[in-house]
């Protein structure tokens, strides 16, 4: 299998936890992809990802798979034994839903904070960029952390009792909201005692060392 991502990336993370989570480390071969450059607008990458995001899983007989949430769904169905998106149906359903949350309340809105309150990527990338609507959506992601606080008071992980793609989606907003100096509200104690707990598991913290050379593609 092939991962074309951006090392550093935000939703590269995302998928790059689900594979430490799963010991699927040895089976990837990581393809940089330089987002700077604009590479993922280019022809070639278009081809590959219509939606010209990270990152795009390429699998042995060239099926191509992007979206976080269905890169993860396959990954954790592989072998038969689903711990990221949920064994029964409630499960599944608890845990898409607290993750397309984490999506639309904190990480969509820190990458639309990203691309049109700060430089971004660059002029070569953005083309068009609205600063309001960019500060608009900073604050409805730190709303977002707000309401991830409050579900945090209550169980220890976001989508209950255990980790899961809902834990790995909000980490995935705090890194992006790291990387850009948003900072998690001071008043919001249990989520950020949440993510220095996530910040110790070894599929966040190795991450970025996932791009050094690996076996052999399977």
């Amino acid at each position: 299998m092939k991962i074309y991502d951006w090392p550093t990336g935000p939703y590269p993370a995302r998928v790059r936890i689900a594979l430490a989570e799963k010991n699927l480390r040895s089976r990837v071969e990581f393809v940089t992809v330089d987002l700077y450059k604009g590479e993922h607008k280019e022809p070639e990458f278009l081809a590959k990802n219509y939606s010209g995001t990270l990152p795009v899983l390429e699998l042995d007989d060239g099926t191509l798979i992007g979206e976080c949430t269905a890169i993860t769904e396959y990954l954790d169905a592989l072998d038969g034994a689903p711990v990221l998106t949920g064994r029964t149906p409630r499960e599944k359903g608890v845990i898409h839903m607290m993750s397309k949350r984490a999506e639309l309340e904190l990480l969509d809105a820190i990458s639309v904070y990203f691309h049109h309150a700060t430089p971004g990527l660059g002029p070569h990338v953005e083309i068009y960029q609205n600063a309001e609507w960019g500060f608009r959506q900073r604050d409805k992601a730190l709303r977002g952390m707000q309401y991830f606080d409050r579900v945090l008071k209550a169980q220890p992980f976001v989508a209950g009792e255990f980790f899961s793609m809902a834990d790995i989606t909000v980490i995935g907003g705090l890194i992006f909201a790291g990387l850009l100096k948003v900072a998690v509200p001071a008043e919001c104690d249990s989520l950020l005692a949440w993510y220095a707990r996530m910040q110790q598991r070894p599929s966040v913290r190795n991450r970025i060392a996932m791009s050094e050379p690996t076996a052999a593609s399977a």
